[in-house]
């Protein structure tokens, strides 16, 4: 398959890497000189140096060949453009990066296919939206949702009183009666481990918990987390991310929001209207402490500066906030945030190339995702009528040791297979992943 990635900038650069594990045939096209060197001298893709809305430079790129095409430059206007000349070339699939929320909302007067998109993606959307499910489910440090919503992936940290901590994960199970919830993954000391029944968790792990969507404040419990009742936020940042979390939350919490720019200060207090937006410096303690931040059940750093979000979470978590979360977006920080003590984080660069890898594997895939911090993959994958894994019981199937069934989805119900379950046709599959096994993985539902 041909892809054409208009973009080699966080998005692009951390895309390309993510298809090229999977041969893909890719090529980029970027008009920053060093970030075009830099896309050659590091990806496995052709990198083409020219302006992403010129017809000249998509044609040296091949585009009349492309069987999917990305527009992810930080220019929306140009990404539109792009996507109409390949629409005129009727590219097979299109996908365009937009900042713009009103782009591809109900009410816009142009239509996806007038704007000759099949796909627009939100960055600071898709960012708002997980963060606004961190906060509904407090006791976690990452929520991902598959089927519909009815199965979800938590990820929890352990604590040193977890019931669950030091305990074979068998014997755990068993106290509460096989619960039908898995642990799919245990990371440690920066490492993905994939467990079995013999296995045990330690203080300072994150594990990652797959469970039918009922079920999840009964494990949250379990795991000795509470799921603190949130009321009182505040937010540092008042740029789109911000925004669209007060909005989110505005109507059933009460909200705080701090942002630096005093112009920018009075805009946001204009659009929101039942959210507090106070003008200041969010690393001012004694501005945190007067606006009550020792009240707060939750705070949240968005602001587009990596070390201020840290640090601001890291003196909350200081001040007893019960609930912290960081928008962290240096792929480098990523794996120490459990190490110093931080909270739940997201990555807006993770989330928009999960949404785009969702939308390029759609043929084979239902939906895919990763986890900051995390090397591998959680896959929801629908078995076919003639896939290698329907014809035998999962004990009598060869599959990968670096990947683990964690739910199946048949019509009404939520199953946590067994060696005993066979699966069949139609079955969605939720599955997490280290990368050397996908290739098996995806060979088994072929």
């Amino acid at each position: 398959m041909n892809i054409l990635i208009l973009g080699a900038g966080e998005v692009g650069f951390h895309l390309t890497k993510k298809l090229s594990a999977d041969k893909y045939n890719i090529t980029i096209v970027e008009s920053d000189p060093a970030k075009a060197q830099m896309a050659d001298d590091q990806l496995d893709a052709h990198v083409v140096r020219g302006s992403a809305s010129s017809y000249a430079t998509l044609k040296q790129a091949d585009i009349e060949h492309c069987d999917i095409f990305a527009a992810l430059t930080n220019d929306e206007e140009a990404n539109l453009l792009a996507c109409q000349i390949a629409r005129k070339l009727e590219i097979p699939h299109k996908i365009a990066r937009v900042r713009n929320p009103e782009f591809g909302s109900p009410g816009h007067i142009l239509t996806l296919e007038e704007m000759g998109v099949d796909m627009l993606i939100h960055p600071e959307k898709e960012t708002a939206n997980a963060i606004v499910r961190l906060i509904h489910r407090s006791g976690a440090t990452d929520v991902v949702e598959f089927a519909g919503g009815t199965i979800q992936l938590l990820g929890i940290r352990i604590e040193r009183d977890s019931p669950i901590a030091r305990k074979p994960l068998k014997e755990f199970w068993a106290e509460y009666g096989n619960l039908p919830a898995r642990i799919v993954a245990i990371s440690r000391k920066e490492k993905t481990l994939i467990p079995s029944g013999e296995d045990h968790v330690a203080p300072g792990d994150q594990v990652f918990i797959v469970a039918e969507q009922d079920l999840i404040p009964t494990v949250i419990e379990i795991m000795g987390k509470a799921d603190v009742r949130i009321r009182n936020i505040m937010i540092l940042g008042g740029g789109l991310i911000g925004q669209l979390v007060a909005r989110a939350l505005q109507d059933s919490m009460h909200m705080k929001l701090i942002e630096s720019r005093a112009d920018r200060s009075e805009e946001i207090a204009d659009l929101l209207q039942s959210t507090l937006v106070i003008h200041g410096d969010g690393t001012d303690m004694d501005l945190l402490a007067v606006e009550g931040i020792i009240d707060m059940d939750a705070f949240i750093a968005v602001t587009g500066d990596d070390e201020t979000n840290i640090i601001s979470t890291l003196m909350a978590r200081h001040l007893r906030v019960p609930r912290t979360i960081a928008l962290v977006n240096k792929v480098e920080y990523l794996p120490i945030t459990p190490t110093i003590g931080m909270d739940a984080v997201v990555s807006k660069k993770l989330l928009t190339v999960n949404a785009i890898l969702h939308s390029i594997k759609h043929r084979r895939v239902e939906s895919v995702a990763t986890i900051p911090g995390i090397e591998a993959e959680i896959i929801e994958i629908v078995a076919g009528k003639h896939s290698v894994i329907t014809r035998k019981k999962l004990r009598n199937t060869k599959f990968p040791r670096s990947a683990i069934l964690g739910a199946v989805r048949r019509e009404n119900d939520v199953i946590i297979p067994t060696g005993e379950t066979q699966i069949r046709p139609g079955d969605r599959v939720v599955i997490f992943s280290l990368p050397r096994a996908l290739g098996e993985v995806e060979k088994l539902f072929k």
